[in-house]
């Protein structure tokens, strides 16, 4: 008996930034979940590239590339290109092609969400599809609009092997007093670059920004750096090691994601993962992963850093990684896709 196509689709697809790693886990659920996956994407080492669904494209997409790309396909999963306006006319050609079809809108932002868009529609919405959200937040904002929702939130491989301290601490030319900040993120404006440079010098730490600056940050990012009162390095590939996320988180001391604004943040349960102590900041949904019962410090609490790098509990480290593996285990998220799947009434194959 043929497998059904799940074909997921985006702006961009198998890159680092969060859509990108969340849309691969996706895939492997629906792998596990007898689902052939097909990846489209305007761009990034996907099956079908269609250029017009890229985030920037100056010609739209046509509405037979895109019913090609998906042609046959039993489930369309669109990772965040009906949720932001970030390429609205494929957004509209994307949403005309799946109309009456069994889709999932998985939203990861909503454009209210982002000043640059406060005024935007909401997300286009079928009575054929399923809305997703990656947190209760968004699901409560989209319930106001209309559209209903659930949640399943970002998952993670909670067994995941840990990287190599010392070899990557070799690499990056570390000695073992010295105290290493890891912002493990893009530079970006909400990304608060400038709130991990402070604790970083707070703390008396090298600062690691994992990674690139994007959507014009750049020049604001040279700025930052050029008043840095602390040592810092930039990029995931160092020469030696092989830039593995792992090896990152285990070469660090603290994790810092000063975010002001994120629709999860994954380096928020990926330092409980890792085992490392973890000064977030104030963005909206972290409040509600630290419901699940995570013990994290503010990102501008230095002192309490400095205290906890002085005398570090390892009680603290391990209730972390107890929360990550009870509420946010990736061989759950299979079960988690077909419940959603089972409620509306969905049979494949």
């Amino acid at each position: 008996m043929a497998r059904p196509t799940a074909a997921i689709v985006s702006f961009r697809l198998g890159g680092s930034d969060g859509v990108g790693v969340e849309a691969r886990k996706w895939a492997g659920a629906l792998e596990t979940l007898g689902f052939d996956i097909r990846t489209v994407a305007g761009e990034g080492p996907v099956d079908r590239i269609v250029p017009g669904l890229a985030i920037g494209a100056t010609d739209a997409p046509s509405a037979a590339e895109v019913s090609h790309a998906l042609e046959d396909a039993e489930l369309v999963v669109v990772e965040n290109l009906c949720s932001l306006p970030l390429n609205p006319a494929a957004a509209s050609i994307v949403a005309g092609v799946i109309s009456n079809r069994r889709a999932v809108l998985h939203h990861h932002d909503l454009p209210w969400q982002r000043e640059q868009y406060v005024g935007s529609p909401p997300p286009p919405d079928d009575r054929a599809w399923i809305h997703v959200t990656v947190n209760q937040m968004s699901r409560l904002e989209l319930a106001r609009v209309g559209i209903e929702a659930t949640v399943i939130r970002n998952a993670f491989d909670v067994d995941a092997p840990p990287g190599d301290r010392d070899r990557t601490r070799r690499a990056l030319g570390l000695d073992d007093g010295t105290r290493l900040v890891l912002q493990p993120t893009r530079a970006i404006p909400r990304k608060n670059v400038g709130g991990g440079l402070a604790l970083a010098e707070s703390v008396g730490a090298v600062y690691w920004l994992l990674g690139p600056a994007e959507d014009g940050f750049g020049p604001e990012l040279d700025r930052l750096l050029a008043a840095a009162r602390s040592p810092y390095l930039l990029g995931p590939v160092v020469p030696g090691i092989e830039g593995r996320v792992a090896d990152a988180y285990a070469a660090s001391d603290v994790v810092v994601l000063g975010s002001t604004w994120e629709g999860f943040g994954n380096p928020a349960v990926e330092s409980a993962v890792h085992r490392r102590p973890l000064a977030i900041g104030s963005y909206p949904v972290a409040a509600e992963l630290v419901a699940f019962g995570f013990r994290w410090f503010a990102h501008d609490d230095a002192r309490s850093v400095a205290g906890f790098l002085a005398r570090p509990d390892p009680r603290l480290i391990e209730h972390n990684h107890r929360v990550a593996h009870t509420h946010f285990a990736l061989r759950d998220l299979p079960g988690r896709i077909d419940r959603v799947f089972q409620s509306a009434g969905w049979a494949f194959g």
